[in-house]
């Protein structure tokens, strides 16, 4: 039973707002699962950014997303005015803050939300009718976790950690269109390979490594090597294909995240740096490779049972620096090609 009934009770309409980036949003999921637990009647509209929502679009927890235009009609301080002015039509009984930002909280008060649930951070708890405490043992834990004890601290009813994400037929079409076009039909044995990271290059493992673990795999498993990567890692890409001796799909930059999704899913295997797509191929279940380096491995770790981390621990390490303060990414120096090769030869 709900041990907060009067929270869920008169709820008809509620808002949820999503984290800003894709590989939160995908943390977020087992949370988003909970909150339709919790008000299975209600309608449920998720305000997420462009590059964020498609992790959603076809979310059977969710009835509608929102767009919010951050580069455009919602940008700036009359950019906020607008957005609230925007929900306040809605009228929303609740909103619930998976974000952490003071932003999330005051667009809400703004739109005029009676309930406004989330953690206590940014200075906003005056601006939240139950806020919850954020204690360092909540901070401490894996990032699923963390959404799940903020509906906890809340008095919601909360489930499995475990990571959800739907992928639409229609993306599926498109990604076997994509496959079928340099000639990988179902029969062929797929590794994706994932490059890039955002936050900083302290994250990244080296494209000449990238390049010779591509070559690995593909003589020693007989793999077809498809790169992945946003619209800024194209150059990475080509650099990496051209490091190579043997042919690998280029697809960085190339492809909707919805499409890269169906494409992650169809790999039968994924070596990446901690990114947003990481957390893609551990909620699709694709055995994949992470490789660690300046990032927390006990928060932000692929949360799969078909996932290995590569990492090699130095006394600065996790250093949660962007760029390397060292200046030669110590970290990532000392993982070498034949560790990440044996990692993925043991999955796969």
């Amino acid at each position: 039973m709900n041990p907060n009934k009067r929270l869920t009770r008169h709820v008809n309409r509620l808002l949820i707002r999503s984290t800003n980036w894709i590989g939160d949003a995908v943390m977020t999921t087992p949370a988003v699962r909970a909150i339709r637990h919790n008000f299975p009647g209600a309608h449920i509209s998720l305000l997420a950014k462009p590059w964020v929502a498609p992790v959603f679009d076809h979310s059977p927890h969710v009835d509608e997303i929102i767009g919010f235009e951050a580069n455009g009609r919602h940008k700036g301080f009359y950019g906020t005015i607008r957005l609230a002015r925007d929900l306040r039509t809605y009228r929303f009984d609740a909103a619930i803050f998976l974000q952490n930002a003071i932003e999330a909280a005051l667009i809400a008060f703004l739109a005029a939300i009676p309930t406004r649930i989330g953690f206590d951070t940014d200075a906003r708890r005056l601006l939240l009718t139950h806020p919850v405490r954020c204690t360092k043992v909540i901070k401490s834990i894996h990032q699923t976790g963390y959404y799940l004890k903020m509906l906890e601290g809340a008095g919601l009813v909360t489930g499995s950690p475990s990571l959800e994400l739907h992928v639409g037929a229609q993306d599926r079409h498109e990604a076997e269109q994509i496959l079928s076009t340099h000639g990988i039909t179902p029969g062929h044995r797929v590794v994706g390979l994932n490059p890039s990271a955002t936050f900083g290059p302290a994250k990244q493992w080296f494209p000449e490594r990238y390049a010779a673990l591509g070559d690995h795999l593909q003589k020693d498993l007989d793999a077809t090597i498809v790169i992945f990567g946003g619209p800024s890692d194209r150059a990475l890409g080509q650099t990496i294909s051209g490091m190579m001796a043997a042919p690998a799909i280029d697809l960085s930059g190339r492809t909707s995240l919805g499409v890269a999704m169906a494409l992650i899913d169809r790999c039968d295997g994924f070596v990446t740096n901690d990114s947003g797509l990481m957390h893609v191929a551990a909620a699709l279940n694709t055995p994949l490779v992470a490789i660690f380096g300046s990032t927390n491995s006990t928060t932000t770790s692929p949360y799969s049972p078909t996932s290995r981390i590569v990492r090699v621990p130095i006394e600065c390490s996790p250093c949660m620096q962007p760029v390397c303060p060292l200046g030669h990414m110590n970290c990532m120096k000392w993982v070498s090609v034949e560790m990440v090769l044996d990692a993925v030869k043991g999955l796969m």
